[in-house]
């Protein structure tokens, strides 16, 4: 559905500026995230120190780096601190770069034995070539906050010195050059530590926690006879097992294409999260422990990772914010290929903001320049209009109806597609409604996107 403008009720919007005061510190795209997010989420300190034990005979650096890529990582500030009758625990942000692998017989040079009458182009339990999946994750102990940035791997971007797409990273020089490269579009945000998984791992860790609740947007069918890729889901909330976990992930075959499929990631990422942080994945404990050792390759300790463990086990769910690198499709034609453009400006506003480069004061706002989605979740057909009345009243004069959800909502939730918390915040406190999300699940070109749930019809039912 193309969104449409909605009817406007004033035509003359009264300006509202907001100045954004200093952030007070509050208490509490895909496959590699959601294993990192769902094991530290999941651990206890009795986990923890069973985490240490089953770990420390196996090393979880499954590629040797040269001196000099090593060099890329932040080795020498340290970021932990504790002792013998402590777990480790973070002193500073901590920024982990995960890169999720998807590696083919026809991306290797050594077909593995078993694979090479495959008849088929089948899977390789390795982390080198393109990378699926980008993320930057922040860890950070000063706002209790863990930031996790999607980078398109269609990203256009210079990767040794020539421009490509970002994914070719890891497989023209592995996690050293894909963290460099990073750096570089970012302005100068650099990695503490990396983490490489493939999406074998990702079946296997789904299956150990007994699955995975999430919403499928809409029925998905796809057939790659080449890959034995096979996807077909109905649409609707459900939980996937590892198999049609990996269905969810892997499909792109929509208008979105891979845009699509991050904003997928980081709805199945938020429900694994909050479904590690359950009792009952104590007692799947050895089978992800399993997961980790023969699935990842990271240059984290043992102890850095006990200390990212206990980090997360406290995070707030309001406290974990999605983001994807801001840019636009490019324009058909444009190319020999299709990318993802990066735009500079708002890179930097998101980098400033959450990366360690933020300043205490933004500009005002002007709610006539804020885009604004309105999603319906609820089955009434006038609770958009009605939402879009409510928000001309207050100055926002750039407001769309997009689609209709295929699931009820409870929460009304107003979603900071950008980054933009402030703005979110401030249309929260004024409705009086709905819970703040800072991820990327909503309207793409929005700045902010509205799904409307059932309290909204509670709370202003009357003016339907």
């Amino acid at each position: 559905m193309s969104p449409q403008k909605i009817t406007r009720r004033h035509t003359s919007p009264n300006r509202v500026k907001v100045m954004r005061q200093p952030r007070q510190t509050r208490m509490p795209r895909w496959i590699g995230v959601s294993l990192v997010l769902a094991i530290v989420a999941s651990l206890s300190a009795t986990a923890g120190a069973l985490l240490a034990v089953s770990l420390s005979s196996t090393p979880l650096l499954q590629s040797e780096l040269t001196d000099e890529e090593a060099e890329v990582f932040n080795q020498d500030d340290p970021m932990l601190a504790g002792n013998s009758l402590r777990l480790p625990r973070l002193t500073r942000p901590v920024n982990i770069l995960v890169l999720g692998t998807k590696v083919l017989t026809t991306d290797v040079d050594v077909v593995p034995p078993e694979l090479q009458n495959a008849g088929y182009h089948a899977l390789v339990n390795s982390v080198d070539g393109l990378s699926d999946t980008m993320l930057l994750v922040r860890f950070n102990p000063e706002t209790d906050q863990l930031v996790v940035l999607s980078l398109p791997r269609d990203t256009r971007t210079m990767v040794q010195g020539r421009l490509t797409k970002l994914n070719e990273a890891n497989r023209l020089g592995g996690p050293a050059l894909s963290a460099q490269s990073v750096s570089d579009l970012l302005g100068g945000v650099a990695s503490d530590r990396y983490i490489r998984i493939n999406v074998q791992g990702v079946e296997k860790l789904v299956d150990a926690l007994g699955g995975a609740t999430g919403n499928v947007p809409k029925y998905m069918k796809y057939q790659d006879d080449s890959q034995h890729l096979y996807i077909n889901l109905k649409a609707g909330e459900q939980t996937l097992d590892g198999d049609q976990a990996l269905q969810f992930l892997r499909f792109r075959y929509d208008e979105n294409g891979d845009i699509g499929r991050i904003q997928r990631q980081q709805m199945l990422m938020r429900s694994m999260v909050e479904q590690a942080l359950t009792p009952t994945t104590i007692g799947r404990m050895p089978k992800i422990l399993e997961v980790v050792q023969s699935n990842l390759d990271t240059n984290l300790s043992v102890e850095e990772l006990l200390a990212l463990t206990g980090f997360t086990a406290k995070i707030d769910r309001a406290q974990v914010q999605m983001l994807m690198l801001p840019g636009n499709f490019s324009p058909q034609g444009q190319y020999d290929r299709s990318y993802w453009l990066p735009s500079p400006g708002d890179i930097a506003a998101m980098r400033d903001r959450y990366f360690g480069y933020g300043l205490a004061y933004a500009e005002a706002v002007d709610p006539a320049y804020v885009r604004i989605a309105i999603q319906n979740s609820t089955g009434s057909d006038g609770a958009a209009q009605s939402m879009a009345n409510i928000l001309y009243e207050s100055g926002f004069s750039n407001v769309v109806s997009d689609r209709a959800l295929n699931q009820s909502l409870d929460v009304t939730r107003i979603i900071a597609q950008q980054g933009d918390v402030e703005s979110a915040e401030m249309i929260q406190r004024f409705l009086g409604i709905g819970e703040v999300r800072v991820e990327s699940a909503g309207d793409l070109s929005s700045v902010i996107t509205i799904q409307l749930g059932q309290d909204w019809l509670s709370a202003y039912g009357a003016q339907l």
